[in-house]
């Protein structure tokens, strides 16, 4: 099974200062549902692992989130696209959970369900601390150029990993970065099939 694990919040849809707290605040990124459609049609089965810690602070609640992702998954069929789950942390920092990035708990989770060693489950976010609970879980890990990470765009030249090490220290090593999820998407497919 090829299996991929992205982040919600700047990389599926623009990101926010405070919450993504109702489906009217949810707005997707350009081109980024039409990326998903194209891992699908590709054979990628993708899932979501994003904290969302308003619940825990009593900013919004489950039937808020649920609004937000029935939009979500609502727009992405209209391009042909789905996500076969959508597993979050809903904690408040404070609560020192395990599932909450950039602890590892939401993709041990996700591995156990879908029966795939992580090893061989490519991991997408524009989150330091997505790209490292992905590593931590031992997926191959891929760092998007935008939201938390667009000042990183521009200024990577050809993307070595020298480069991406210079620039952002705290990544795991072997990380690749790519402008969007879009560039994920392309680099993802062109890659030959493993055995």
């Amino acid at each position: 099974m090829k299996l991929l694990i992205l982040d919600r919040d700047g990389t599926l849809n623009r990101g926010r200062d405070d919450y993504v707290a109702s489906p009217d605040e949810w707005e997707a990124l350009p081109g980024a549902l039409e990326a998903v459609a194209r891992l699908n049609h590709g054979g990628w089965r993708v899932v979501l692992a994003t904290n969302q810690s308003g619940i825990g602070r009593g900013l919004f609640d489950m039937a808020s989130l649920n609004a937000i992702h029935l939009k979500m998954h609502r727009q992405l069929a209209a391009v042909g696209g789905r996500l076969e789950a959508v597993f979050f942390c809903p904690h408040a920092p404070e609560d020192a959970c395990a599932c909450r990035k950039p602890a590892p708990g939401l993709f041990t989770q996700i591995g156990a369900r879908f029966g795939v060693p992580m090893a061989q489950v490519h991991s997408a976010g524009n989150a330091m601390r997505h790209v490292r609970a992905a590593a931590v879980a031992g997926c191959q890990t891929h760092l998007l150029m935008t939201g938390q990470s667009e000042h990183l765009r521009g200024r990577l030249g050809e993307r070595t990993n020298a480069d991406l090490a210079a620039l952002a220290p705290d990544l795991p090593p072997g990380t690749r970065a790519h402008d969007d999820i879009a560039a994920f998407a392309d680099w993802l497919l062109a890659q030959p099939p493993t055995t």
